[in-house]
C-alpha cells in the first residue's frame, strides 16, 4: 500500500473509532433496580449506588435512565421483576434478600443482572456456578448476615454482661439467621426469645411483647424491614430501656452497638460492576466479590441513656465511637 493509501486507510479507521465512541456516549442506558423489603430510593445506600455511576460517568437523565421498582412479598417482587424484563433494560440490580434474585432468574436468563446479595450465598443457591466464574447471567457482590448474626451476639453478651434472656427481632427475610444465633446463644448460656416483626409493622406493640417475656437486650438481625424501621425501632428500644444491638447503620439512630458490612460500600461495588458491564463486560466472566470488611459502632450516647457503661474493650477495637 503507498502512503496516500495507507493514509487513508488509517484516517478511516480513525474516523470508525470516533463515530463508535460516539455511538456510545450519545446511547442513553436503561437499569432497573429492584429493592426488596419497600427501602425507597432515597436509601443511603441506593444514593451512594448512583453517586458511584455518577463518579463513573453515568448520570440519570442524560445517558442512563434508571427505573426504581420496590415490593415485600413474593408475588410483588415477581410483578416488579416482570415489569422490568418486558422492558427489556440494560442491566437489573438486585439489592436485598434472595426473593429477588430467585424473580429475577426465573425471569429472564439473557438480561445481565448485578446483586447485592443479603444473607445468601448465590453459588451454594445455584444461581452462579462459582464466584471465581459465575458463567450466567447474574454476578455482583454478596456477604452473608448468619455469621454476622452470631457475632452481634457476642457483642452483645460483651456489653450487656448481665443479660441472659435477650430478644431476637426478625422478619421472614432473616429467618435463615436464626439457627446460628441460636448456637452461639446456646454457647453463651442465653435464652432466645425470638419475636417476629410483622406487618403493619407495630413497634410499640413489638416492643411491649420483648419486655413482657422480661428480656434484658435485643438483638436486631440483619433485615431490610428492620433496616427500613431502624429509627423507630432504636428510639423505642431507648424509650423502654433495653440496650439493642444490630447491623452496622442502625447505631446512629440510637442503637448501643451496630457491627456489620457497610451497605453503602456494598452498592457503591454494585455500581462498578453495571459500569463494566455497560461498557461491554459480560456477567459471567465477572467474578462474585465476598466483602470481608467489618466495622463496629460503639454508641457511648445510647449507654449513657440507658445508664450503662461501655467496657473498655469495646470501645478500644470500635471503628467509631458515637458520644
Amino acid at each position: 500500500m503507498d502512503r496516500r493509501g495507507f493514509a487513508l486507510g488509517g484516517g478511516a479507521a480513525l474516523l470508525s473509532a470516533r463515530l463508535a465512541g460516539a455511538a456510545f456516549a450519545e446511547k442513553i442506558y436503561r437499569i432497573g433496580i429492584v429493592s426488596v423489603g419497600n427501602n425507597p430510593r432515597s436509601a443511603p445506600f441506593y444514593v451512594a449506588f448512583e453517586q458511584r455511576l455518577r463518579e463513573l460517568g453515568w448520570t440519570d437523565g442524560n445517558n442512563l435512565t434508571i427505573e426504581f421498582q420496590t415490593g415485600e412479598t413474593p408475588p410483588q417482587v415477581s410483578l416488579m421483576v416482570a415489569r422490568l424484563v418486558e422492558r427489556s433494560p440494560d442491566v437489573i440490580v438486585i439489592a436485598g434478600p434472595e426473593l429477588g434474585l430467585k424473580a429475577a432468574s426465573e425471569a429472564t436468563h439473557t438480561i445481565p443482572v448485578v446483586v447485592v446479595a443479603l444473607n445468601y450465598d448465590p453459588v451454594v443457591k445455584g444461581y452462579a456456578a462459582s464466584l471465581a466464574r459465575p458463567g450466567r447471567n447474574i454476578t455482583g457482590v454478596f456477604f452473608r448476615n448468619p455469621e454476622v448474626g452470631a457475632k452481634q451476639l457476642e457483642l452483645l453478651h460483651e456489653a450487656v454482661s448481665g443479660a441472659r434472656r435477650v430478644g431476637v427481632l426478625w422478619t421472614t427475610f432473616s429467618a435463615d439467621q436464626v439457627p446460628p444465633i441460636e448456637v452461639a446463644a446456646s454457647r453463651m448460656n442465653m435464652q432466645l426469645e425470638k419475636v417476629e416483626l410483622v406487618s403493619p409493622y407495630d413497634i410499640d406493640r413489638t416492643f411491649a411483647t420483648l419486655k413482657a417475656r422480661r428480656v434484658e437486650a435485643v438483638l436486631a438481625l440483619g433485615d431490610p424491614v428492620v433496616y427500613r424501621e431502624r429509627a423507630r425501632i432504636a428510639e423505642t428500644a431507648l424509650q423502654v430501656k433495653l440496650p439493642i444491638v444490630g447491623g452496622l447503620p442502625y447505631a446512629e439512630f440510637g442503637t448501643l452497638i451496630g457491627f456489620g458490612p457497610d451497605l453503602n460500600a456494598a452498592l457503591r461495588s454494585g455500581a462498578e460492576y453495571v459500569d463494566k458491564i455497560l461498557r461491554g463486560a459480560k456477567p459471567a466472566d465477572l467474578p462474585i466479590d465476598q466483602p470481608t470488611k467489618f466495622s463496629l459502632i460503639v454508641n457511648v450516647k445510647a449507654a449513657r441513656a440507658l445508664g450503662m457503661t461501655i467496657p473498655q474493650s469495646l470501645l478500644l477495637r470500635a471503628d467509631e465511637v458515637i458520644q
